[in-house]
């Protein structure tokens, strides 16, 4: 069964001004200065920690307590609405539907947490359009190491020859290679296309509508 597993932010949402929105409010709240959404762009990826010590990185000076102050502030603001200022990128809606209708399975795999990547994929998609939503869970290593792919073929009984992945940053290209699938690079979400290619995509696209036949053409 062909399959396509999808990032989530950057890749199906534009959720940039959202992660600003909240972690600036943290940083502020704390006495550290805000920085700048496009700033956001480059140090979001990795999960909710490491964005944090980034960001906090960016302002200067901070102790463990602050990281710990900060890093509490931005969840609880997060979870209480994640939905705030996210939406799908133009074209995403009417490709996922072609994938389906065309009989592909459909995945996302996100280092947003579990709880936040089930609410918003649901809430805004539907909760039937996708045949599984993972985000981070304890005890499993956050993109890019190929845990939670492996832990999703399994679940869908696919196989690595028959899925690609799609995401629009160094981390997800390395994710995808590192579970040995064929991997598209985006150009509408955080990174630029020479991120994407020295991190290995096998093709780069701008247009979501390009993925249906890239997907369709794998190892047809």
């Amino acid at each position: 069964m062909k399959t396509v597993i999808f990032d989530l932010d950057g890749t199906l949402l534009n959720t940039i001004d959202t992660i600003a929105y909240y972690c600036n409010s943290a940083l502020t709240k704390y006495g550290f200065n805000e920085i700048s959404t496009e700033r956001y762009k480059k140090i979001v990826g990795n999960g909710a920690r490491l964005l944090v010590e980034r960001a906090l990185n960016e302002t200067g000076g901070w102790s463990g307590p602050d990281f710990n102050a900060v890093f509490k502030e931005y969840n609880a603001l997060y979870d209480a609405d994640t939905l705030y200022l996210t939406e799908p990128y133009p074209g995403i809606v009417d490709m996922l539907g072609e994938l389906k209708a065309s009989g592909f399975k459909i995945a996302v795999l996100s280092n947003k947490p579990d709880f936040a990547t089930n609410d918003v994929v649901g809430t805004i998609f539907g909760k039937d359009t996708f045949d599984l939503v993972r985000g981070a869970v304890d005890g499993v290593p956050l993109k890019p190491a190929p845990d939670a792919v492996y832990d999703i073929m399994s679940a869908l009984g696919i196989a690595p020859e028959e899925t690609v992945f799609v995401g629009d940053t160094k981390v997800d290209i390395e994710t995808g290679k590192n579970a040995g699938l064929y991997s598209i690079g985006v150009l509408w979400g955080f990174r630029d296309e020479a991120e994407l290619s020295e991190a290995g995509a096998d093709v780069i696209i701008d247009n979501p509508a390009d993925i249906i036949e890239i997907a369709k053409q794998h190892n047809a």
